[in-house]
């Protein structure tokens, strides 16, 4: 409930931390949507932790619900189908890759460059770059799985041609492109922001494709009722 990490442009950052969940009532999430849905002959066989709060701050917790989810027993969803997304907590991503469950790693990097993440994520400096792609590293070697690396298009603040050049260096300097995709997701506006325009959105995706950097762009759900990435916040 809220979020410790205080990214300066989510709704979520802004409402401070209240408390980490315990598994059962993460699992109770999943539950509510599985009964609606089994009305509808359908089923639950997609999870992400994110959106609200930071999932390797309540690690022991986020992995035993995976679990469950996962378990024949349980719900039944495939681990490939079971994704956990972070800021960047190397301790969480070092834990992972000794889990047995094969999950599906998301980091937000949200910039190229430790200035300025630190800049619009202030939790940033006890998570620098160089400390993230060294784990992210050890993580790609250890398990030969993918990840993907999230990044908020937000206008004049990370949208740059200087800031898609830096983010594909970075990448490409230090990580193996082809374990590797980019996730740009057009701002969704909650504080002082605004979206990236769709032209600067192509630009930028463009460079990192240009340097074999595999990108994609999100689709953008749950805007008309607040509830869009970075817009998840109790009234």
């Amino acid at each position: 409930v809220g979020c410790p990490i205080g990214c300066i442009f989510c709704a979520t950052g802004a409402m401070g931390f209240s408390l980490n969940l315990a598994i059962d009532e993460i699992i109770e999430q999943v539950l509510l949507f599985a009964r609606l849905l089994k009305k509808e002959g359908k089923r639950v066989d997609n999870v992400v932790f994110m959106g609200m709060g930071e999932p390797f701050l309540n690690y022991d917790n986020v992995i035993a619900a995976a679990r469950i989810l996962n378990d024949a027993q349980g719900l039944n969803i495939g681990a490939r189908h079971i994704s956990i997304s972070t800021i960047g907590i190397s301790a969480g991503i070092e834990k992972l890759i000794d889990e047995p469950l094969q999950l599906n790693l998301a980091v937000s990097l949200h910039a190229p460059n430790d200035r300025l993440r630190q800049k619009i994520i202030p939790a940033a400096k006890n998570y620098p770059l160089e400390k993230i792609i060294k784990i992210v590293r050890r993580y790609l070697q250890n398990t030969n799985r993918r990840v993907m690396f999230e990044y908020i298009m937000i206008d004049n603040v990370n949208d740059s041609d200087k800031c898609a050049y830096e983010l594909a260096a970075l990448i490409k300097n230090n990580l193996s492109s082809k374990l590797v995709f980019v996730n740009l997701i057009r701002y969704n506006p909650a504080r002082n922001f605004k979206p990236s325009n769709e032209q600067q959105i192509k630009r930028f995706k463009t460079i990192l494709e240009d340097s074999n950097i595999e990108t994609t762009q999100r689709f953008r759900f749950g805007q008309d009722i607040k509830a869009a990435c970075g817009q998840l916040a109790a009234d």
